[in-house]
């Protein structure tokens, strides 16, 4: 059984976590099937758009807590984890195509931080959003102490880090840690992958890089990298096909 299922269905490539007895918690090698995933997501030219998601009741539990205890050298495991952890949720990120990510029942720890490489992210209405890693004297991992404060401002990323306090699925819609709130999350999640797939996906793909990249640049070196992106889009023939009818209307 593959720890991470992947299914590419009409330009959509979803990849679901599967060890929901485990609430999807990452172990080594569930990051490692995770990271192999995202990059066969990321070359495969009939992909034209991701969808992430967790089997079962949890999205995902954040790290494997079990894993670290069982580990013969647990500091040096964790370490190893959230490095490799790290590294798949930045190539998520990276992917220069839309991911939109389902989640549903718990989204804690490390789950944050995937939850937030996804662009569209569609909640369950009884999700709780977990900071966690206090809870075991842990601190943040996999980029979420960048990530976070992007999404919902300082104060309340602070406010949510140290006070423990759970947000629900309407709270986090408020606050901007996620898109929107659906009855069926998966099902709302699959349709937007698919209108992502049928459409201008090598544009919206180009356009979550530059805006995923606009914290790490000058206000400058931004526009000059928006000026090289739209020259180029302009030689590509999905542009050519799209201009083509906007001037024939």
């Amino acid at each position: 059984m593959a720890l991470v299922e992947v299914e590419v269905t009409n330009g959509v490539a979803q990849l679901e976590l599967n060890r929901p007895d485990a609430a999807n918690a990452f172990d080594l090698e569930t990051a490692r099937e995770f990271g192999t995933a995202v990059a066969g997501a990321a070359s495969d030219v009939d992909v034209r758009a991701i969808l992430v998601t967790g089997a079962g009741p949890r999205f995902c539990a954040g790290g494997d807590v079990a894993s670290f205890v069982t580990a013969s050298d647990p500091p040096a495991y964790v370490e190893q984890l959230a490095t490799e952890l790290d590294v798949s949720f930045r190539a998520l990120a990276a992917v220069e195509k839309p991911v939109v990510a389902a989640v549903q029942g718990a989204v804690a720890g490390a789950g944050l931080s995937l939850m937030l490489s996804a662009d569209v992210i569609v909640s369950a209405p009884a999700t709780r959003f977990v900071f966690a890693y206090p809870g075991i004297g842990f601190t943040p991992d996999c980029g979420l102490s960048y990530l976070l404060p992007r999404a919902v401002g300082q104060q309340r990323a602070l406010s949510f880090a140290l006070t423990g306090v759970p947000w629900t699925a309407s709270e986090a819609v408020e606050w901007g840690l996620v898109s929107q709130i659906a009855d069926d999350p998966g099902a709302r999640a699959r349709d937007l992958a698919a209108g992502f797939a049928a459409g201008p996906s090598r544009a919206l793909g180009q356009a979550r890089r530059l805006l995923r990249q606009g914290w790490d640049m000058s206000r400058a070196e931004t526009g000059a990298e928006e000026a090289r992106t739209i020259a180029e889009m302009v030689k590509g023939d999905e542009a050519q096909r799209l201009i083509a009818r906007f001037v024939s209307r």
